[in-house]
């Protein structure tokens, strides 16, 4: 199963870009692992990241 970002060549996730973040993170707003999203681990980074930021500003739950 190929990465959702390689296959579309998305270099950069974006924090406010909340709609994609959610598909990553559970209904209880933890964050999902690598293994059940089939993201690589350099944008499963990004994406631990940006969730954080987006909590911090209150973007997300």
């Amino acid at each position: 199963m190929a990465c959702y970002f390689c296959q579309r060549n998305i270099q950069e996730i974006n924090y406010r870009e909340t709609e994609i973040l959610q598909h990553f993170t559970s209904g209880m707003g933890k964050i999902k692992p690598k293994k059940k999203t089939g993201v690589c681990a350099t944008h499963q980074r990004m994406i631990a990241s940006n969730v954080k930021r987006a909590r911090f500003l209150a973007l997300l739950p």
